[in-house]
């Protein structure tokens, strides 16, 4: 059986360890590590981000925590069972150690806060290693929700697929060859939400069809 443990110590990448040491030396009760993933190995979902929001999971520690991403996700993931609620933050704004996820993992194509919020592709590839042994472990997996361009790209170098036969589109479902599918989805980022790319409607609209395939 495949073990997976996150890559919470990694510092492979040097300008992102070093830009993680800065924003801890700035702010020191800030999280500013690989952020680790949230939810069960033996999730039949998982969601996979681009990478930690500064004020969110780098902040926080869980991914989509803090942040305007999360606020359209997990009311999503609660909406259709698979968070115990829609709110990732406790009352004091900070993660909410109550909230749990129900057959859903969620992780990202980057686990550490990139400067300006842009990876390399060198860095998107060195930590696509800890990706493809996290989709190894997951032996009940049967969904993956790609948000955004840079997370369907990473899921297909971690299968070894090329991606120009494989086409992003926003709610575009793809067969894998292990028998997953992949489902595609706009990031729930601030920035799409604010032009309107993406609407809660929208969103929501590839979550209940990831629930009724599971169903």
């Amino acid at each position: 059986m495949s073990r997976f443990q996150d890559p919470t110590g990694c510092t492979a990448c040097p300008r992102l360890a070093d830009h993680l040491s800065c924003i801890r030396q700035r702010d020191p009760d800030w999280h500013a590590l690989p952020v680790p993933a949230f939810g069960s190995l033996d999730a039949e979902l998982l969601v996979v981000g681009l990478g930690p929001g500064e004020k969110g999971a780098n902040r926080t520690g869980r991914p989509f925590t803090g942040d305007v991403a999360g606020e359209l996700l997990y009311p999503a993931l609660h909406r259709f069972g698979f968070a115990s609620q829609p709110e990732p933050l406790g009352a004091d704004h900070w993660a909410n150690p109550a909230m749990q996820l129900s057959n859903c993992r969620i992780t990202n194509a980057v686990r550490c806060l990139p400067p300006a919020n842009k990876p390399t592709t060198a860095e998107i590839r060195q930590c696509n290693s800890h990706l493809k042994t996290e989709l190894a472990a997951m032996h009940r997996l049967k969904v993956i929700v790609a948000l955004g361009a840079i997370a369907h790209q990473a899921l297909l170098w971690a299968y070894d697929l090329k991606l120009k036969e494989f086409t992003f589109g926003h709610h575009v479902i793809h067969a894998l060859p292990d028998g997953r599918i992949l489902v595609d989805s706009y990031h729930c980022s601030g920035y799409n939400w604010r032009t309107g790319r993406l609407s809660r409607e929208s969103f929501e609209a590839v979550f209940a069809g990831v629930k009724s395939h599971l169903a």
